[in-house]
């Protein structure tokens, strides 16, 4: 294999036009006229919409296939099921509500804001209960993270299953969260009844019928989990937790509970069943290590891949993709075009940012061969995302949970991606 990367912007056309008129912006070339450019549109002919068409806006019906998408042999009912981010089709970091994927373990409910109460209790000096008017006045925060379910690729453990970014990777979002530090309710409530802290943990409820109750050690709650009512400016969608939910960044999705009713602190861990039967990995041998809540350094290339095939040919190709880890900020990712026998250094899109995703890109010009391509991401506390081999090595094949191992799409001389296991 040889590619060259990063070619120059004055390149671009020019290896356009070598490639033999493949790509879109070398028609420039050809002789015939475009009737695109040449002939008055029937859009250009009359006029649209008006601003009141679609009070409340939608995507336009050309990009109808950017929705989230279920695997109905997952589980046995939807009601508690997962679907999936349209990762492969999304560029930015930034999630939009409408795609970010949902994951119920008794189904989206309806509550409104008016019914709604938050309950602090337990070990505290003064027992609250909150409206959503109440949270509304306490000091505001605004932060972006990601939110990734502990089982995101986990089908991939035993080799290659689902065949797109959006199935293998898509259990997860980025959005802006806005509301109140956990801290700030909990410092109201007052923390003295509690004594020494280090020890203490808070438990908390959602208001739906399986609760999914977790715990949550004191240090994280006192740290930078937040009580969100907001998600990129506007209320939470309902299978987000409408009107209010919790967010711990850089943990496992599921505590991140949803309709969020009832904050005890507690002292001890209260071993609910979606943190002992659930949620725990299994070893080689049988046994199960639980309280693995963060979630690693991780990353994918979202296109070229399965479900983003290269169509334009040989010449300039932008592959790209995203990078998070629970741990800190991201702070490198580096693309092999071979499966992992060669690296390059891709370029971020910005800079890392805490718990948060990151954008990458490396431009290359392919020459039409077949590629093997892997991202491999690095964060700020010095963590590289480890193979699948390394990974099966400390957990064998019995896991679900927490795979952040390194993916491989095969990229065919056609353009059409699969994924494949390189580990």
């Amino acid at each position: 294999m040889s590619f060259k990367g990063k070619p120059s912007r004055r390149a671009f056309l020019k290896g356009a036009v070598a490639a033999g008129g493949t790509l879109a912006s070398a028609s420039v070339a050809k002789a015939e006229a475009d009737p695109l450019i040449t002939e008055v549109q029937d859009w250009a002919s009359y006029t649209g919409d008006g601003v009141d068409a679609t009070p409340y806006g939608l995507p336009i019906e050309f990009e109808s296939d950017v929705v989230r998408r279920n695997v109905e042999w997952l589980t046995a009912d939807t009601i508690s099921s997962i679907n999936f981010t349209p990762i492969h089709a999304l560029d930015g970091t930034i999630t939009p509500q409408g795609c970010a994927f949902e994951r119920h373990h008794s189904g989206a409910i309806e509550l409104r804001k008016e019914d709604y109460r938050l309950m602090i209790n337990g070990l505290v000096d003064t027992p609250l209960v909150f409206t959503y008017e109440d949270l509304e006045r306490f000091p505001r925060e605004n932060h972006v993270y990601f939110c990734e379910c502990a089982a995101n690729t986990g089908m991939e453990w035993a080799g290659a299953q689902l065949n797109g970014a959006q199935f293998t990777h898509g259990m997860i979002h980025n959005m802006e969260y806005s509301g109140v530090s956990l801290r700030t309710l909990l410092e109201e409530a007052g923390l003295d009844a509690a004594g020494e802290l280090k020890d203490k943990w808070v438990y908390v409820e959602g208001a739906d019928a399986s609760s999914n109750g977790r715990s949550i050690p004191m240090e994280k709650a006192l740290d930078d989990v937040l009580v969100a009512f907001k998600a990129n400016g506007e209320a939470l969608r309902m299978e987000h937790g409408y009107p209010v939910r919790l967010v711990v960044p850089g943990w496992e999705g599921n505590m991140w509970v949803k309709w969020l009713r009832r904050i005890e602190v507690t002292d001890m861990p209260i071993e609910s069943r979606e943190e002992t039967s659930k949620y725990t990995d299994t070893l080689e041998d049988g046994t199960s290590r639980k309280w693995t809540w963060v979630m690693d350094a991780k990353s994918v290339v979202t296109s070229p891949s399965p479900q983003s095939p290269i169509k334009h040919g040989k010449g300039p190709l932008v592959v790209t993709g995203l990078a998070w880890s629970g741990r800190g900020a991201i702070t490198g990712v580096d693309v092999s075009l071979d499966g992992g026998m060669t690296w390059q250094e891709a370029r971020l899109g910005a800079p890392g940012t805490d718990k948060a995703l990151t954008r990458f890109y490396l431009d290359i010009n392919w020459n039409g061969e077949e590629m093997f391509l892997q991202s491999r991401a690095r964060d700020s506390s010095g963590y590289i995302q480890p193979t699948k081999a390394q990974l099966r090595e400390v957990r064998g094949l019995n896991s679900i949970y927490h795979n952040n191992c390194i993916q491989t799409w095969w990229v065919k001389s056609n353009g059409e991606a699969e994924n494949v296991e390189v580990s």
